[in-house]
């Protein structure tokens, strides 16, 4: 079971530059603290961070509120007769149970659909909106290729129903799965490489979803654009992406994925106030969210994945303290005791960030450890693993070149990147 953490308390303390041991010292120094005598300490700033605390004692909020201005539910903490919506999340299925349970699904609606001598029978929407939300959920484990190909064949499947006679109602709710199928299949084939197609899609996403009327899945067809953007080095083109989707996607996820894809180009531009006054506004937005019953479904934003964004955007703010404690965050949330993930792609990237703290701060060894570790996954977005790894390779040849470690880390680095330009990624 994952505990949720409360982001907002922590996205308070990085824009005041504290750490967690000065926070502390912060709240016994306040009148109310002093009065109380309080001994706050950072393992205490670490229960409220985790999410083990949810509502602190009433001298500790009273000191929250001296220190910081805000109540203690404005700071993320939840009040007891609410502590019902912050109950720890269960970990998601096996990405093998979770594809299985949507091949068992369309086979049933292919059975249906026999029996009525008809495309769209009674319950065929229904199933077919459980289709598609069962891919996104195998998004983070299942290896990239066998999810492209099995989306593609559904979103086929799809295309064909569109094309038949339907009602009006049904038409629409034929082009919102088509669009979440479509938003799916980009972000496969950009994980593979395949940038052209990535965008094929992404563009049919976005005229689906339109036509439907769909705010939320016309905002993520944005957030694909903003990706891209990202990647390729585009960042103010990116922040044209981000501001447009989150005019049209609302408060929802994509809404806040927008947001701190912002606050990504904000921090490769080096402007650390504009990051983290956009880091604070996404996690103020999460906040005011139900916790997603299925966080590892590839379109819901869920509170550790705001942790995954902080720890990019402050190793590009050169804010290597703070990367380092939300990349480990990270880790400590999505690595099972025997070494296992359920979340390989937000693990991999946290290894590189701490790769490029450790080279930073002169421990070759470690750094090279953390960028070899972060290839070693089945289920990786190479796009994106192989645009971070280059960081890391820049600095291990600026500061250490001629070394074995880093010249080894660079050809490894240098031969992956060629193999993802040929599209001969499947050896890798």
């Amino acid at each position: 079971m994952q505990k949720i953490p409360n982001i907002v308390l922590r996205a308070w303390r990085d824009a005041s530059h504290l750490t967690r041991a000065e926070m502390a010292e912060a709240l016994n120094r306040t009148s109310a603290g002093y009065e109380a005598r309080l001994a706050c300490d950072e393992k205490r700033l670490a229960r409220w961070e985790t999410g083990e605390v949810l509502w602190p004692h009433a001298v500790y909020r009273r000191a929250l509120h001296e220190l910081t201005g805000r109540d203690a539910e404005d700071l993320g903490f939840v009040p007891p007769h609410r502590h019902g919506e912050r109950l720890p999340v269960a970990e998601s299925s096996a990405p093998r149970d979770t594809l299985q349970a949507e091949a068992d699904m369309f086979d049933t609606l292919e059975l249906t659909r026999l029996a009525e001598v008809s495309d769209i029978g009674a319950g065929t929407i229904d199933a077919l909106h459980e289709t598609a939300d069962l891919l996104c959920r195998a998004y983070p484990s299942t290896p990239a290729a066998i999810l492209r190909d099995r989306t593609k064949r559904r979103l086929q499947h799809v295309i064909r129903l569109l094309g038949g006679r339907s009602t009006l109602t049904q038409h629409r709710e034929l082009l919102v799965v088509a669009a979440w199928l479509a938003v799916l299949l980009g972000c496969l084939h950009y994980d593979q490489g395949e940038r052209e197609e990535a965008e094929a899609a992404r563009q049919a996403a976005y005229q689906w979803a339109k036509q439907a009327g769909h705010a939320e899945l016309m905002g993520w067809a944005y957030e694909m654009s903003a990706w891209f953007a990202l990647v390729d080095g585009r960042y103010e083109q990116l922040i044209e992406f981000a501001q447009a989707g989150q005019a049209v996607a609302g408060a929802g996820s994509a809404g806040v994925q927008l947001t701190l894809q912002e606050a990504k180009a904000w921090s490769r531009l080096g402007d650390h106030k504009q990051a983290e006054t956009t880091l604070s506004r996404g996690a103020e937005m999460l906040n005011r969210m139900p916790v997603p019953a299925h966080p590892e479904h590839h379109f819901v934003f869920d509170h550790t994945k705001w942790m995954f964004y902080a720890s990019t955007c402050y190793v590009w703010l050169r804010d290597n303290d703070r990367a380092e404690e939300h990349a480990d965050e990270v880790i400590t949330q999505h690595v099972r005791p025997d070494g296992s993930t359920n979340a390989p792609m937000r693990v991999a990237q946290s290894r590189i960030n701490l790769g490029i703290v450790a080279a930073r701060r002169g421990d070759l060894d470690q750094a090279v450890a953390y960028g070899r570790s972060a290839f070693a996954y089945e289920r990786r977005s190479l796009s994106a693993l192989t645009s971070s790894a280059a960081d890391l390779d820049a600095i291990l040849q600026q500061h250490y070149q001629g070394e074995h470690l880093a010249r080894d880390f660079h050809e490894r680095h240098l031969y992956i990147r060629r193999a993802l330009e040929a599209r001969k990624i499947t050896s890798l």
